[in-house]
Parts: structure tokens; C-alpha cells; sequence
């Protein structure tokens, strides 16, 4: 972000940056300027100042040699130069008007000239006949690399939170449309909070009853009463048998994947807290064409 990317809320700053900024130059210029010159009661140049050390080491008053002065000139007079021509006093934009959203755009454009014909070709095709192209996977694994990653892992092997993309288990789907609808346009889930609802004998009951869906052991008393919460409250989105749907990002309850973890203090946090998960939309900076090539290597790890 450069200084004429923000809307001074007085015209003080503007004036004080180009002070410290100049004066700053200046202080620079009389400094080198002063301490070049010879001062009464010094010693001449040549002679020694009189400080010497081991008995031999003597120090001399020799002066910078000329090069050496001049690199500090031209350093000075090189930022000059870029403040008149490049942004740096205050809002002053500069003789070449440079932005770096004009930079990044023209970057864009030359990026979108040279490969978009590759994205394109490769965007005719289906995505299942795709994941058997190993340049298309090869390109796919880059994206994912860049834009994926941090959240599900350089493995795809996901986190707390992250879905693993590795697996069959998916919250929205895993046919090549889901996939890129998820990608493009993101994806919001919400599991509400029943704490209050259930209470917390009620809670209880129903992470026993979550338990037994997945075949863990649970007490058969407080699967049964679990039941009856469960039925009440979670089957329209987890479905009656536990299998969840894909439609509302709702989990599938009976395998022993967990989006948050799957102890029963988790579980138990879980259906007490409620979870809200969000996955961002990159409709905007990837575009259809790079989103039909992620979408083809996410696919290929679970197909």
C-alpha cells in the first residue's frame, strides 16, 4: 500500500510527510556536508589525532576517500529523483501517476494474455475426463497449493474446522459441480446451539445418542433419551438415520469423520455451542476457467 492510497483527514499530514521526508534529505546533504570540512583546532590531514593504542597504533585524520562521498550524493540525489517520479510525499502521486492496483492490473493482463488459452482449452473439457490429464492435475495441484493450502492442508488432509478433501465425505457434495460451486461461490454452514434448548441432562443425552450413531459405546439409557432429542431436533438436517445431506452442508453423523473432532467432550461442545463454518468465495480472483482445473485435482484425490 503506498501513501496515496489513503484519504488524508487534513491536509497537515500531507504537508508533515513531505517535511520529514525532504528535511530528512537535507539533514542528510549538511551532515556530510559538515563533517567533511576541516574545524579550527583540528588536526591537518595526514597528521595523527593524537589517540593511539598498543603503544604504535596511531589514529590519522584522513578524510573519505571522494568515491565514497560521492555514493552518498548520488543515494540522495536517486531519491529525489524516485519521489518525483513515484509516490512518497504524502499524497503526491507522482510524474508517472503509479499505482500498485495499476501495476497488479497490467501483471493481470499480461498473465491473462499468456496463459488464459491453456485455462480455456483446458476448461472445454469435463472435469472427470480431466482427472486423468497429468499436465491438468499438475496445474490444479499448484492452484491448490496457493489458494487451498493454508486452511486444508499442503496434503488436503484437512484440520479442525477444514474439511479433509482427501476422503469420500463430503458436506456439500463431491460431484465435479458441487465441487466448483463450492470453490466459486463458497460456502456457509451453521449448526445452531442447543445448550439452552436441551439443557445440560439434555446435552448429554444427545451426545450419547451421536456416539451410538457412529458405533461408539455409549449408556443405553442416555441413548434412548437421546433418541428422542435427536428426532426432535437434529433429524431435519442430519436426516432420521444420521447420514446427513448434502443440500444444507449437514455432516454425516454415522461414519467416524469428524469436521470438529469426534471425542465426546467435542461432540459435546458441538451440539451445546453450535459451530459456524465459512468457506470464502474465489469466484473473483481465480475466475471459472482456474476453478474448473481446482476443482478437477480436488476431485482426483477422492476419485
Amino acid at each position: 500500500m503506498t501513501v496515496n492510497d489513503f484519504s488524508f483527514t487534513s491536509n497537515f499530514w500531507n504537508v508533515w510527510i513531505i517535511v520529514l521526508t525532504l528535511g530528512n534529505i537535507l539533514a542528510c546533504w549538511w551532515l556530510i556536508r559538515w563533517t567533511s570540512k576541516h574545524k579550527e583546532g583540528e588536526a591537518a590531514s595526514g597528521d595523527t589525532t593524537g589517540h593511539s593504542w598498543d603503544e604504535t597504533l596511531a589514529e590519522y585524520n584522513n578524510p573519505l576517500p571522494r568515491w565514497w562521498l560521492w555514493l552518498f550524493y548520488i543515494t540522495m540525489i536517486f531519491g529525489l529523483v524516485y519521489l518525483v517520479l513515484y509516490p512518497g510525499l504524502g499524497s503526491f502521486r507522482g510524474v508517472l501517476d503509479w499505482t500498485h492496483q495499476k501495476a497488479y492490473a497490467k501483471e493481470m493482463e499480461a498473465a491473462e494474455e499468456r496463459y488464459g488459452p491453456l485455462f480455456a482449452k483446458f476448461a472445454a473439457q469435463p472435469v472427470a475426463q480431466l482427472a486423468n490429464d497429468p499436465d491438468a492435475l499438475k496445474i490444479g495441484q499448484r492452484l491448490f497449493v496457493n489458494y487451498c493450502a493454508s486452511c486444508h492442508g499442503s496434503d488436503a488432509g484437512g484440520g479442525p474446522g477444514f474439511p479433509d478433501l482427501s476422503d469420500n465425505d463430503w458436506l456439500w457434495g463431491g460431484s465435479p459441480e458441487a465441487i466448483k460451486t463450492s470453490i466459486l461461490d463458497g460456502r456457509t454452514g451453521a449448526m445452531p446451539a442447543w445448550g439452552a434448548v436441551l439443557g445440560d441432562k439434555g446435552v448429554e443425552e444427545a451426545t450419547a445418542y451421536v456416539l451410538a450413531l457412529s458405533g461408539r459405546d455409549a449408556d443405553e439409557t442416555l441413548v434412548a433419551a437421546g433418541k428422542t432429542h435427536y428426532d426432535t431436533y437434529c433429524a431435519a438436517c442430519h436426516g432420521a438415520d444420521g447420514t446427513g445431506n448434502n443440500a444444507l452442508g449437514a455432516p454425516n453423523l454415522t461414519d467416524d469423520n469428524w469436521l470438529y473432532g469426534g471425542s465426546p467432550g467435542v461432540i459435546r461442545q458441538t451440539i451445546a455451542q453450535g459451530r459456524t463454518g465459512r468457506m470464502p468465495s474465489h469466484r473473483e480472483f481465480l475466475g471459472e476457467d482456474k476453478a474448473h482445473l481446482l476443482a478437477t485435482y480436488i476431485y482426483s484425490l477422492s476419485n
